[in-house]
């Protein structure tokens, strides 16, 4: 039996504008995680229709349990990211055609590739989301805590729920195709799709959203972009699209680095993604949910909402 426990969350994005620099003092990072954003409703709409493909194989292979459970958990994400992303479009609805782009390109791969070719993909991401996300959660005081409670609050529930499901994918990919070479065969397509993808959204952000309210070039974090405009600007100053700094520039090189040596690591034959060491804060977000904790406003709940409620109905 799957041990993974879908939570539906639902943060309030309908209830007040939502902010595109929404960590004022990482504008960097707020571009890059609302690119995230956007990768995630098209990745996991592909996720879902893959598993559903996949059903008639499921149950005599032994992973159905996990593979719904998990299923169940990429779709209540991308509900919520979908919520979070109409937030940015009722501010600049332009947006509404990179989304389209986005999912639209997840739309033709589900269309025009195997169910082997999309199982290894999402077996390869979900990977790379342990050592990654670790960096990102182990660092939240300057990350999500400065920023819009509503926002910070989505992203470690996403991220502490894809530590929580960290072996799904590769569990379904090894039942149901079982061929490592294969998987390592197709990463380098495959992770060229998912910044295909990235590069998409982060130039919707620099055409739709204002630089005075992004603050940077949403396209920084691609080295090659950087270099391009170092030159281009030398030039013509008057064609920058802002400043170019990098979400983790504030972050201990060596913790990167470690990183980094996870998502290579977990591409190799053999990875077991249970192995990773994994983030304090997943720990604490688990248990802090069990107990009432209002985690849709992780900072800033205190004893209000859930927690509230569950001390009340104790009580009776």
């Amino acid at each position: 039996m799957t041990e993974l426990h879908p939570r539906k969350m639902d943060f309030g994005f309908e209830d007040a504008d939502v902010p595109f620099l929404w960590n004022p003092d990482n504008p960097a990072w707020s571009s890059m995680s609302n690119a995230v954003s956007f990768l995630a409703i098209g990745f996991e709409k592909m996720i879902v229709k893959a598993i559903m493909q996949a059903k008639p194989q499921l149950a005599a292979s032994g992973v159905a349990d996990e593979a719904m459970a998990f299923m169940r958990q990429e779709g209540h994400h991308s509900t919520a990211h979908r919520q979070h992303v109409k937030g940015l479009i009722r501010s600049y609805p332009g947006l509404q055609n990179t989304l389209d782009a986005v999912i639209g390109e997840f739309d033709l791969l589900t269309e025009a590739t195997s169910l082997n070719y999309r199982l290894a993909y999402t077996a390869d991401l979900e990977a790379t989301f342990t050592p990654v996300f670790k960096l990102m959660l182990d660092h939240d005081a300057t990350l999500f805590r400065p920023g819009d409670d509503r926002v910070a609050s989505l992203f470690l529930w996403h991220f502490v729920e894809e530590v929580e499901h960290r072996s799904s994918a590769l569990i379904i990919f090894d039942a149901l195709v079982g061929n490592e070479l294969y998987r390592m065969r197709m990463a380098p397509s495959i992770f060229a799709h998912v910044m295909k993808v990235i590069r998409i959204a982060c130039a919707g952000f620099n055409q739709h959203v204002p630089l005075k309210e992004r603050k940077v070039d949403s396209l920084s974090m691609f080295a090659t972009h950087r270099t391009k405009q170092r030159i281009v600007t030398a030039f013509a100053p008057y064609l920058t699209k802002g400043t170019m700094p990098r979400a983790f520039d504030g972050l201990p090189l060596g913790e990167q680095l470690t990183a980094l040596a996870g998502v290579v690591r977990s591409q190799m034959p053999r990875h077991k993604p249970a192995h990773e060491k994994l983030p304090a804060l997943a720990g604490e977000w688990f248990a802090k949910y069990d107990e009432g904790y209002d985690c849709t406003r992780w900072y800033t709940a205190g004893t209000n909402g859930r927690a509230r409620d569950a001390v009340a109905a104790g009580g009776k």
